[in-house]
């Protein structure tokens, strides 16, 4: 249940008759329930506030008495998905006693009456997420004793900023908010609210702000269109997901199948699974629709559609008769998947970074803070070339795709695999190279920060090996991928040169114990600089030491493939579930971690028996991820609404 609250306390223009003869806060009352308030309090003073505070356990939207705005914008900064905690943040000139804002990375880092390098103007409303409510009560009882200077909502979210609240930033586009305080005022404010078409600012708003080249120009252009046929279909956001994956399932299949129509189809077809990949964000952007649940299968599917077109264009490299097609599909898999983990933690490291700003000063110099000057100039400059160059050089989803889809109808499977692979090691160079430099310059252990076991996706043994400091985990993680690196380089010589890479087998112990000193870090504190690479080194020598079994041990490409793509699965669960702030996967004890899984298909292998085994156990980590899913998003979920519904004995009805 979302509760709203108008504050009018220190507002007079909260009793300015509208358009509509009502006054101010009465319209600002109407509005709220418009957009999605079960109930809604108007309160005179910050005390009463912090009363009803006590008594609500879901989300609160706080407003002053002096917004006008469309009910879209008050909409969409309940319904929100970047964080708990939104406030409104407006562009407009400060008047006298507003609270200004500074933000990083759509995080609130610094709010008050006077910040030199403010970014924008609160503005008058916020939503509060239910774990932050007791903060929303203590700073009104704060704000309630300072001396009564400005109007009550900016004294309430100054407040909320001085105990430190994580807040994210909601700025409005296209759509109309302003504070206002005298009648010309609001006769402004409202003539601007009848200039815009809220429904067609919505369509547009649906739009992600910044994206890629690609996806900018070649798909965001119409897609919206395709949105606006979807809402009106009744689909959701998870339906159209849905047929983007099909759509890629059968791009797989003609990649596969090879002959120039049908690559030429399925390039079409991959394109046209792109566009839907962005009308199901956009649907749920437009419509309101977000849950925990979308935004997990989302990231999911876009992960498992992309690898499925890699086995299509495996199997169609190997059919046309390349002998290593499958090999070069499981490079681009590992390839990619090691980037999205050091994306998802760069990510990670940059919020938390936002929170803690590096003091002015000499520090503030070097290779490290030019760089990270430099990025800011070229993102603030929109459009330049300098920007399209920046957001393309990475090789994000669209180009990747889009990549894909033009080499495969033009020159085959082969050339598309090919092109991605290199494409993709010059970005992962590019970015490692800076990310590096930055991220030892931003110094934040943010792998400190979570459960650093269950994203490194340690299991029992590692737990049980002895810790090894002074080297630090990192270290130990990169030292633990040159023992598969080397093996599996040298059985591919071999099985090139027509030897039989299954002599290496006995020497897979010895990969295997340089593997697990990975696992002398697990233990120890993950608060070095570039300790945040610690994950996708580990996914690194995991897949690497599976790729080495099914060398040494004569597994089936194809199986091998399989094998690692279930890891990824695994693995994404993880990445998905901390950029989602969801918990742990319920079953995650029974995955066996990273080094279980490698010991298993060590012992197998030496005993002749790799192919059963990496069958068996992939089958076995696909069951416990479909298991531990069902009972995340449904059985969970559905125990915990019976719990609530129990009335609480003694308990009065309210």
């Amino acid at each position: 249940m979302t509760v709203a609250i108008v504050l009018a306390a220190g507002a007079p223009a909260a009793g300015l008759p509208t358009g509509t003869g009502e006054p101010l806060a009465d319209r600002l009352a109407g509005q709220l329930r418009r957009a999605g308030a079960d109930r809604v309090h108007t309160v005179t003073d910050l005390p009463a506030l912090a009363a009803l505070v006590d008594t609500v356990t879901g989300p609160v939207l706080v407003t002053g008495g002096d917004l006008v705005a469309h009910t879209a914008v008050l909409r969409h900064l309940a319904t929100s998905p970047v964080g708990p905690t939104v406030a409104l943040v407006l562009t407009d000139p400060p008047a006298a006693g507003a609270t200004l804002v500074r933000e990083e990375r759509g995080q609130v880092v610094d709010a008050g009456p006077e910040l030199p390098d403010a970014t924008g103007v609160f503005g008058g409303a916020l939503r509060v997420g239910a774990d932050d409510l007791p903060a929303l009560a203590a700073a009104a009882r704060s704000a309630a004793v300072a001396p009564a200077a400005g109007v009550a909502v900016d004294r309430l979210f100054a407040a909320l900023a001085d105990l430190g609240t994580l807040t994210f930033a909601h700025r409005v586009r296209l759509l109309v908010a302003h504070r206002i305080a005298d009648p010309a005022g609001l006769a402004a404010a409202e003539a601007a609210l009848a200039g815009v078409d809220e429904d067609r600012a919505q369509l547009r708003l649906s739009v992600k702000e910044r994206d890629d080249f690609f996806t900018t120009y070649f798909v965001s252009t119409w897609s919206p269109y395709v949105t606006k046929a979807c809402a009106r279909l009744g689909l959701t956001p998870t339906g159209v997901t849905m047929i983007s994956v099909l759509f890629a399932v059968v791009a797989a299949v003609l990649f596969g199948a090879g002959g120039r129509p049908a690559l030429v189809a399925g390039a079409v077809l991959l394109y046209l699974g792109f566009v839907l990949d962005c009308v199901d964000g956009q649907l749920a952007r437009y419509t309101r629709h977000f849950s925990a649940w979308g935004g997990w299968l989302d990231t999911m599917a876009d992960r498992a559609k992309e690898y499925l077109v890699y086995a299509g264009l495996g199997y169609g490299a190997t059919h046309a008769g390349f002998r290593y097609g499958w090999a070069l599909a499981i490079a681009a898999m590992t390839l990619q998947t090691v980037r999205h983990m050091t994306d998802a933690w760069y990510g990670v490291l940059h919020d938390e970074a936002a929170r803690r700003p590096r003091p002015a000063g000499p520090a503030a110099g070097g290779i490290g803070g030019k760089l990270n000057a430099a990025s800011t100039r070229v993102q603030a400059d929109t459009g330049s070339v300098s920007y399209w160059l920046k957001r393309t050089v990475v090789f994000p989803i669209g180009e990747r795709w889009a990549l894909i889809a033009v080499t495969a109808a033009l020159f085959g499977p082969l050339v598309s695999l090919v092109s991605v692979l290199v494409w993709g090691v010059l970005a992962f160079g590019y970015t490692g190279a800076l990310r590096t430099l930055r991220a030892r310059w931003m110094w934040v252990p943010v792998l400190d920060t979570v459960d650093a076991t269950l994203h490194r996706d340690d299991g029992p043994l590692a737990a049980r090996l002895p810790v090894v400091r002074p080297m630090g985990p990192l270290t130990l993680a990169v030292l633990g991928v040159l023992g598969p690196a080397v093996l599996l380089v040298v059985g591919l010589f071999r099985a090139a040169g027509d030897g039989d890479p299954g002599g290496l087998r006995w020497w897979l112990p010895v990969a295997l114990v340089v593997l697990l000193v990975a696992g002398l870090g697990a233990g120890a504190a993950h608060n070095g600089p570039l300790d945040w690479l610690v994950p996708a080194a580990l996914r690194a020598g995991e897949y690497l030491f599976a790729a080495v079994v099914g060398v040494v041990g004569g597994v089936p490409a194809w199986l091998v493939f399989g094998y690692v793509f279930v890891l990824t699965v695994h693995h994404y669960d993880l990445t998905a579930r901390l950029e989602k702030r969801q918990a742990a996967p319920p079953l995650h004890a029974w995955t066996l971690g990273w080094e279980g899984r490698s010991v298993l298909l060590a012992v197998a292998a030496i005993a002749g028996f790799a192919a059963p085994a990496m069958a068996t156990i992939g089958t076995y980590l696909l069951v416990v991820f479909v298991a531990s899913v069902v009972l995340a998003w449904v059985v969970l979920p559905a125990r915990a609404g019976r719990a609530a519904a129990v009335p609480v004995r003694g308990a009065s009805p309210g």
